[in-house]
C-alpha cells in the first residue's frame, strides 16, 4: 500500500496548504474555519477509505488464486506439507495457515492473505522434485515475509490496478534476498534453501504454465521465485534466485 500512502501524502500536502490558507483567512470571515474544518475532514476520510479498500483486496487474494489453480499432488505430499507447515508455522509465530498443493509443473509457492487467514500454495512440481529440506527452506521463507511484515504490500501489489514498477515498488525491491537471510537465521541451515533456489534457477517454464501467464506477471512479488518466467538469470538484482542461492552459500 505505499503506492497509495505515497499519493495520500501528496494530496495531504495540498489539502494541508488549503487548510492552513482558510484558517488564516478567518481574520476577515470567521466561516472560513468551519470550511477548514470540512475539507480536512473529508481528507481524512477519503485517506481512511482507499487504504482500507487496498487492504480489503488483498485479503482476497488467497481467494482468487484458490478459484484460478487446479488441485494437485498426492495424500503422501500433502500430509509432508503440512507436517512441514505446522513445525515452522509455530517456529514463526504464524496462525491460521491453510495448505495447498497446485497442479503445475513449474517449482514455486505463496504466503498469502486470505480473509483473517492466510493460504500457503505451493506447487505439485516442488513437492515431487525437492528434499524435505528444500521444502523447509521454501516454507521458511514464505514464513519469513510474514515475519517482516510485507505479506500485505505484496498482496495489495497483485492486485491493485498498478504498472509493474509501482508494483515492484510497492512489493519491495530486496525483500526475497531479506527474508532468505530471516529464514536462513530460523532453520539453521542455510544450504537447503540455497539448493531450492539453484533448482528454481535452472528451471525452464512451459508455456501452458500458469507462470508463463499475465495472470502470474500481476501477482509475481507474492512468489518464492518473483522471475519464474525470466530466461537469464540477472545478478545484479537482489530478488533474483540466483544471486539469492550464491549469497546463501557464502554463510
Amino acid at each position: 500500500m505505499t503506492a497509495t500512502i505515497r499519493g495520500l501524502r501528496l494530496r495531504g500536502v495540498i489539502v494541508g496548504a488549503v487548510v492552513v490558507a482558510l484558517f488564516v483567512a478567518t481574520a476577515w470571515q470567521p466561516l472560513f474555519a468551519i470550511l477548514a474544518l470540512v475539507v480536512g475532514g473529508l481528507f481524512i476520510y477519503d485517506a481512511y477509505r482507499q487504504i482500507s479498500s487496498a487492504e480489503a483486496k488483498g485479503e482476497r487474494l488467497g481467494d482468487l488464486m484458490l478459484a484460478t489453480f487446479t488441485p494437485g499432488g498426492t495424500p503422501v505430499e500433502r500430509r509432508r506439507l503440512v507436517t512441514v507447515l505446522d513445525r515452522l508455522a509455530a517456529t514463526f509465530g504464524v496462525n491460521a495457515v491453510s495448505a495447498f498443493i497446485v497442479a503445475d509443473a513449474t517449482y514455486n509457492a505463496a504466503l498469502v492473505p486470505s480473509g483473517d487467514s492466510y493460504a500457503l500454495y505451493v506447487t505439485s512440481a516442488l513437492m515431487r522434485d525437492f528434499e524435505l529440506i528444500e521444502l523447509e527452506g521454501v516454507v521458511a521463507h514464505l514464513m519469513a515475509r510474514h515475519r517482516l511484515g510485507v505479506l500485505p504490500r505484496e498482496a495489495a501489489s497483485a492486485v491493485l490496478s498498478l504498472s509493474a514498477e509501482k508494483r515492484q515498488f510497492l512489493a519491495g525491491s530486496g525483500l526475497a534476498y531479506r527474508a532468505d537471510e530471516v529464514a536462513a537465521a530460523a532453520i539453521r541451515y542455510p544450504l537447503g534453501l540455497a539448493s531450492a533456489l539453484r533448482k528454481c534457477a535452472r528451471q525452464v517454464i512451459s508455456v501452458d504454465s500458469f507462470f508463463a501467464t499475465p495472470t502470474y506477471d500481476q501477482w509475481r512479488f507474492v512468489f518464492f521465485d518473483m522471475r519464474s518466467d525470466r530466461q537469464v538469470n540477472d545478478t545484479t538484482d537482489l530478488d533474483d534466485v540466483e544471486l539469492r542461492a550464491m549469497a546463501l552459500e557464502e554463510w
